[in-house]
Order: C-alpha cells, then structure tokens, then sequence
C-alpha cells in the first residue's frame, strides 16, 4: 500500500500545502519530491507511535514550510521556462480567435499588454498559492482566494481590448501567408505543451472557444443569437470539462 493511503488526512494535507509551497517559491521538482518521500517516512513513523504531526513538523506548519524552502535555491531556469509557455500560450488562444476574421494583426499596445497582464497573472498566482498553502486553508476557503487572481487577468484583458480601440499605436500586419505560418507555429506549441504536460486541457479549452464561434459562423443565425450560443458552448463546455477532470482526480 502507497505510504500516502496509509497517513492521516491532516498528514496528507500538510503535505499537499508543503508541496504546493515549494512549488510556489520556485524549488525544484526533484528536490521537491525528495522533500515530501522524507516527510512521508516521518509521519508515518510518528502516527505509527501515536505522536500528532506538531512532533515532526512542529506547532506552526507555516514556519517549517518557510525553514524548508529557505534551505533549498531557487530554480530559476525552470521557472523562466514555466514563464516563457505561460505567455506564449497566452498569445495561442488569441491567434487561433483572431484567424477566425482573417489575416492577422496587432498593435504594439497589445502585445505589451498581454505580456504585461500574463506576467502579473503569474505572481499574483505564485502570492496567492504561498499564501494559501502556509495557512493550510481548506478547498473553500482557497477557492475564495485565488477567485479573484481569476477574475483580474480576466477583466484587464477586457480592459485591454477597449483601450487598444482608443489608443493608436504603431499596428503590424500579416498577410495571408504569414498569418497561417504564425497559426501553424502556435499549433506546433499547443502540441509540444499538450506532450510535455501530459494533459488535454490546453487542447479542450482551445477547442471549446474556438470551434462553437466558427461553426455557428455557418449558420444563418444572427451574430447576436451566434454570441449568445457560442459564449454558453464555450463557458459552460469548459466548466463542465474541469469539474468532470476534478471529479476524476478525486
């Protein structure tokens, strides 16, 4: 039996958040499961004598958490890559949205926007899970939480879209080649990330925004009723997808 069905909830838990923190702080992965195999053995051996997990881990979990990652560097090469496929995969979904209307173009306001916006995304993500995991808030709790570290990229990319219909700056233009060369390369990406991270859901999302616009574009509806349906397709596909992804990892 794996040592993790064999600890207590509140072992697990603590070592979930200890994971989550790392990760957070920029640790490496290796190092990280190193970490949390020693800690397992610890546990166990203390619940196995009836000692709580304060025996190992002592009266404040955040503590232990923060003395931990201060003895461990920080990885940066990963996590400029992390950050480097977070912004790229940002700019995909615009791609593969914007195709939908023809060539392809933008303004230097937009692409310094979006590199902008998914940068603060990225640390308010990092804040949000240290925060979160030194706590060692419940699910709900967290939710509340990280809800609107959601919702600010969200509405600053809305933002973005009226400013750049304000706001001339200097526009690049593709032509019909180019603009296909350019979808090409991002689907090549969508790919590599969909391989290297084992998961379909960049793939799913994708597919959910993109194909219920196009495919209602072929219909004889009005564009009023094809932004209704498609926006309802799309979000409430991508929210049915995740809660029966979180449902299975349960």
């Amino acid at each position: 039996m794996d040592i993790r069905q064999r600890l207590s909830k509140k072992s697990n838990k603590f070592l979930e958040d200890l994971n989550a923190y790392l990760f957070a702080k920029g640790k490496n992965f290796k190092e990280i499961d190193v970490i949390i195999e020693e800690l397992e053995v610890h546990l166990l051996e203390a619940e196995r004598k009836g000692k709580p997990i304060e025996k190992v881990v002592g009266n404040s979990p955040g503590e232990y958490m923060e003395m931990i990652s201060e003895e461990m560097p920080v990885d940066y090469s990963n996590w400029i890559k992390y950050a480097v496929i977070i912004i790229l995969g940002s700019f995909t979904f615009q791609i593969f949205m914007d195709i939908l209307n023809g060539p392809l173009s933008y303004s230097i306001l937009e692409i310094v926007g979006d590199v902008t916006i998914s940068i603060l995304f990225i640390l308010l993500t990092l804040v949000s899970f240290t925060w979160i995991t030194k706590r060692g808030m419940s699910d709900r709790k967290a939710i509340l939480v990280l809800t609107p570290v959601m919702i600010v990229p969200v509405a600053m990319f809305v933002g973005l879209i009226y400013l750049n219909r304000h706001v001339e700056t200097p526009v690049i233009h593709f032509g019909v080649t180019s603009s296909w060369l350019i979808v090409s390369l991002a689907s090549i990406l969508v790919i590599a990330i969909t391989l290297w991270a084992k998961s379909w859901v960049l793939v799913v999302i994708l597919s959910l925004l993109i194909l219920p616009e196009f495919l209602l574009g072929l219909t004889s509806l009005s564009i009023e009723t094809q932004l209704i349906v498609s926006t309802i397709i799309s979000y409430g596909g991508i929210f049915l997808y995740i809660w029966i992804v979180s449902r299975r990892e349960k």
